[in-house]
């Protein structure tokens, strides 16, 4: 996986990134990248089943959350999202190489470890111009992995988001991965993660981002404990 990740993955950043430049346009690029991964997923034995595609509104940018119990969580879940997504990540990871490069252009949303309401207002504020551009938004709502497969408490900026945008919330649980790699490991396991796309979420809905938050974590956890 990690030889797909890297004999592939650098030459397409080396090219893509000047080339999306010139354009102006990302669009290139991403799907590079979603390629990459997913040739990377398959190399590592890990097949994807995904679930509850017609969950997804059409037409709408959407705001697509999901748990997260392991490093392989994001890239599978990315090239399982419709479309071009943007993503929040640490502001740390900005700062790789190339990859940062490609991150600003497609619009991801740095997030500070610090708790200051300026920064948290400037990661919402880049996240609904991502919106407003045409993407999806993908955050882990816990902003980190569980040790153990329950969710943890979530954090509220993908909440505060969807009440100033009035996007679509998309929830999504992952199963398979933990038990493929664990976390603190990098041994990885052959074996199957399955993806399931949870009936969308109306901000409007709601009389608070309390009660929003609260329904979709709902979701999660009753689907989680299906699964």
């Amino acid at each position: 996986m990690l030889f797909v990740f890297i004999v592939l993955g650098v030459p397409a950043a080396l090219v893509g990134i000047p080339w999306s430049a010139l354009r102006g346009n990302f669009s290139t690029m991403y799907s590079w990248g979603m390629a990459v991964l997913r040739l990377g997923i398959r190399a590592g034995g890990i097949r994807v089943r995904i679930e509850g595609r017609e969950n997804i509104p059409p037409g709408e940018s959407c705001i697509f959350l999901s748990n997260h119990v392991s490093n392989l969580d994001p890239p599978i879940l990315l090239p399982s999202l419709p479309g071009m997504s943007s993503v929040f990540l640490k502001k740390s990871l900005m700062k790789i190489p190339l990859l940062g490069i490609a991150m600003r252009m497609g619009k991801y949303v740095p997030v500070s470890r610090g708790h200051s309401r300026e920064e948290a207002e400037k990661s919402v504020a880049i996240a609904a111009d991502a919106l407003r551009s045409g993407l999806h938004i993908f955050i882990f709502p816990e902003g980190t992995r569980s040790p153990d497969g329950n969710l943890l408490p979530f954090k509220k900026g993908a909440f505060f988001l969807a009440a100033e945008t009035g996007a679509p919330m998309v929830p999504m649980v992952i199963t398979g991965t933990a038990q493929m790699m664990r976390k603190g490991s990098l041994k990885l396991f052959p074996g199957e993660a399955i993806v399931r796309f949870l009936p969308a979420l109306r901000p409007a809905n709601y009389a608070t981002r309390e009660e929003l938050m609260e329904a979709v974590r709902l979701e999660m956890q009753a689907a989680l404990a299906e699964a």
